[in-house]
């Protein structure tokens, strides 16, 4: 068993997959800090020094050791900056793959056609005897 799991965890699938995670979280912080700390600031000072992040509804007061219930529709609005970002981000990635993708070179077409080895001629590839001199191939 641990052998079986050691040929699974070990494949290039695996861990490709792996990478991918560890890059896409890491890409994940790094956008939600663009939204924060590079994006809202402008858009919030544009729109009256308004901060995103802080806006929110209070449905209902805290009390005494009660935090209040609050709709942060703010937080909301940075979710969905950042998911457009990101959604741009991929959408060029794979525009890009795409494109390296169509010029590569289509692989050559498998051969239809042989030679025969006795008189030379072309015959067709799945051909076991020769049309031209009869020779079995």
């Amino acid at each position: 068993m641990f052998k079986e799991f050691k040929e699974f965890a070990v494949k290039g699938n695996v861990v490709d997959m792996a990478v991918g995670i560890i890059i896409g979280a890491a890409f994940g912080t790094i956008v939600t800090s663009l939204v924060q700390d590079v994006i809202m600031p402008p858009i919030g000072l544009l729109l009256g020094r308004v901060d995103f992040s802080n806006l929110a509804i209070t449905l209902k007061e805290g009390a005494a050791g009660v935090a209040p219930v609050t709709l942060r529709y703010g937080a909301f609005i940075n979710t969905i900056i950042s998911f457009l970002i990101i959604a741009l981000a991929v959408f060029f990635l794979v525009k890009g793959i795409n494109a390296l993708k169509r010029q590569e070179a289509a692989p050559p077409a498998e051969p239809t056609t042989k030679e025969c080895p006795f008189c030379f001629s072309t015959i067709p590839i799945k051909a076991v005897k020769c049309p031209h001199c009869t020779s079995g191939l």
